[in-house]
């Protein structure tokens, strides 16, 4: 069983950062993927950044702003954000896919991120 639990929502003015991050428990291997996903009011959870085969991958609305980062050893990853706008107001979520022959997701609680104009 895998627990992911996440930190570091807040409020922030425009331009502002915040750093999320998202802590892994319990029995975990064969990681396929982790990262971040996001849901603001009325929308469809949409996938923020993810890291991959070695590979990390960003949605285009927050290339050049979000870094996606990890410590394997400690299981930890973090999505570091700068620049914020009002549009990157959302829950998000952390992820994580594992498994070989079974894959199963695994999702976080979910931390608020509320950007002021």
């Amino acid at each position: 069983q895998v627990q992911l639990m996440e930190s570091g929502g807040g409020l922030v003015q425009a331009g502002g950062s915040l750093t999320l991050s998202c802590a892994a428990s319990g029995s975990i291997f064969n990681i396929n993927s982790m990262g971040w996903y996001r849901q603001a009011p009325g929308k469809q959870r949409e996938l923020v950044a993810i890291i991959s085969g070695g590979r990390t991958k960003y949605a285009d609305s927050v290339k050049g702003r979000f870094t996606l980062s990890r410590d394997n050893a400690k299981n930890m990853v973090y999505l570091i954000m700068n620049s914020l706008k009002p549009e990157d107001t959302a829950v998000y979520y952390c992820a994580l896919n594992s498994g070989v022959q079974y894959r199963e997701n695994f999702w976080g609680q979910g931390t608020q991120v509320t950007v002021s104009s």
